[in-house]
């Protein structure tokens, strides 16, 4: 299916209402996809100018299919049945959720962890080959990443060069560092962003040697470009974008959920693309990626949220699904939805969107949509100024390796805490009580709280539940990141969005830690920089931070999972 179809109700049909005509009018849609650097006014012309290739990208990207297919067929012939791909933000994001959706496998190392990293290269070496992603060609775990395969292939006896493919922005430092010890590079277009490079080498490469069907992504894509470009009422990127970025005043939450979609895991990378694009200047969207069905809360939330149904809008009726209702109509206490009456379902006085289309439509729909809501927020859309703050600050942590870190305010069980960001923790002594503490510091009609784990998201998974209980628990919405790959994320929203999150940082000791190749410190150094530092940044912005670091990780993770899911804990 290559058609596309954005409807909507309440505020969010508004929201089309006001703004569409004038984006017609103003050729909003035709200009962007002329790559007009002006649609964001004259501070944002310098960055735009650079990152809007995008729009061409079902056609641009056409020469790299022969190419993939190549080489696929070069590696297979080696005996390469496994595809590792090393990188963070979109350079993994979108490959993941390609590769989900066609239903092929793909190992995507976003990961500090020498435990997680320590898995990668020692599992089915001799079968295994490494797409290393970096735009820049300086991503520090992308760098750290590489070397270990480097290293783990030399001492099997296997070339580096027959199994590493490089693909980086040319004439980036990974760039010609690559070429001159005799890798293999496929270059990306460096016009596009990196949460825009879906359908750029960053996405195509890793997912077509998976043995993804990439050729239908494009093609799903050239599909809708003209609809998309097309300076009309119906467009479905503008629909979206007015959606999106112009409810008055601006519900500043979009709770994704998935309503029968295909599109496997698709919420992750629209978070990326929507926080990173929209989070600055102390305005907007947070996407909020719902685990099941819609949260009974957000309909009690008008004035805040919106929900994005992804997929068909037969399968998410909110006049009919008894998820969606007020949460009065449901006792504190109960887990589960009651049946639903006339008026307590959602119908027309809440916000609704439900967006349905294949995933190469998806992806151009959403990018333009972005870009779209970026001008009706008065943002640029294209630029992450405050990314940089965690890196910086994670390396000067690093390059202080071996002093002190601040002792715990106390500890529980196998549990330390730390409270940054003011003197919000009063005199609470236990887990539980340090979680109420920082409940408090929550604004109760705009708030969130963002969980952030720099843990094993394999071994680990199952903590990620832990967001949909505390977001039914407190009746505000919570989102879940796993560290670090969460800092190319909703990182940018944490610190340049809405002064209105609270944060719950959750670290562990590895099981064992691993040399970094050719560096001064380890994996272990380096997660725990990248955790220190994000937190600091945090804090410096005047946001609580509560830490949690696990002495004991089976035990304390447990702990951990009860303060955030039990009511009575």
């Amino acid at each position: 299916m290559s058609s596309l179809e954005v409807t909507a109700r309440g505020a969010a049909a508004d929201a089309i209402g006001n703004h569409v005509p004038d984006l017609v009018r103003d050729e909003v849609a035709s200009k962007l996809f002329a790559q007009d650097a002006t649609l964001w006014g004259k501070a944002a012309e310098e960055e735009s100018a650079k990152r809007l290739s995008w729009v061409g990208l079902p056609r641009s990207s056409r020469p790299l299919l022969g190419e993939i297919a190549a080489l696929r067929e070069e590696l297979r012939g080696d005996g390469v049945s496994r595809i590792v791909l090393c990188g963070m933000g979109g350079s993994s994001l979108a490959p993941e959720v390609i590769c989900a959706t066609a239903g092929v496998d793909i190992v995507v190392l976003d990961s500090s962890s020498p435990d997680v990293v320590r898995r990668a290269i020692t599992t089915d070496l001799q079968k295994s080959a490494v797409v290393v992603s970096s735009k820049s060609g300086s991503t520090v775990e992308t760098d750290s990443q590489r070397r270990a395969f480097e290293a783990a292939f030399t001492e099997a006896g296997i070339d580096p060069t027959t199994r590493i493919v490089v693909v980086t922005d040319p004439g980036s430092p990974l760039d010609e560092e690559a070429r001159g010890a005799g890798y293999r590079v496929i270059n990306a277009d460096p016009h596009v962003g990196g949460r825009y490079s879906a359908l750029t080498a960053f996405g195509l490469v890793p997912s077509g040697l998976a043995g993804a069907d990439i050729g239908a992504l494009l093609d799903d894509a050239e599909a809708v470009a003209d609809l998309l470009a097309a300076d009309d009422e119906g467009n479905p990127a503008l629909r979206l974008g007015a959606a999106m970025g112009g409810t008055k005043p601006l519900r500043d939450k979009l709770v994704l959920v998935d309503a029968g979609t295909e599109n496997v895991g698709f919420g992750a990378w629209a978070e990326q693309l929507i926080a990173e694009s929209t989070g600055k200047d102390g305005t907007g969207i947070l996407p909020v990626v719902a685990d099941g069905q819609a949260p009974k809360h957000t309909y009690a939330d008008a004035n805040v949220v919106r929900l994005v149904a992804i997929g068909d809008e037969d399968d998410f009726d909110a006049d009919a699904d008894s998820t969606l209702r007020h949460p009065d109509s449901v006792a504190a206490e109960q887990p589960g939805p009651a049946d639903p009456t006339p008026e307590e379902n959602l119908g027309d006085s809440g916000s609704v969107i439900s967006v349905a289309g294949s995933l190469g439509a998806q992806f151009l729909l959403w990018e333009a949509a972005t870009a779209v809501a970026g001008r009706l927020l008065d943002i640029n859309p294209f630029d992450q100024p405050d990314v940089e703050s965690a890196k910086k600050a994670a390396r000067g942590l690093l390059d202080a390796a071996g002093s002190q870190e601040e002792p715990p305010a106390f500890v529980d069980g196998a549990v330390e805490v730390r409270a940054l960001g003011g003197d919000w923790l009063g005199d609470a002594a236990t887990l539980p009580s340090a979680l109420v503490a920082l409940v408090r510091e929550l604004d109760k009609e705009h708030g969130y709280i963002a969980i952030m784990a720099y843990l094993d998201r394999e071994q680990d998974a199952d903590l990620e539940h832990v967001a949909r209980a505390l977001f039914d628990r407190v009746g505000r919405p919570v989102t879940f990141g796993w560290g670090p790959r969460f800092l190319h994320s909703t990182g940018q929203y944490h610190k340049g969005g809405p002064a209105n999150g609270v944060f719950i940082q959750v670290t562990a000791d590895p099981q064992e830690d691993l040399a970094v190749p050719g560096r001064e410190f380890t994996f272990g150094e380096f997660i725990a920089a990248q955790a220190g530092g994000d937190a600091q940044v945090l804090a410096e912005h005047d946001r609580p931070v509560l830490r949690l670091h696990l002495t004991q990780h089976g035990r304390g993770l447990s702990q951990v999972r009860a303060a955030l899911t039990s009511p009575g804990a």
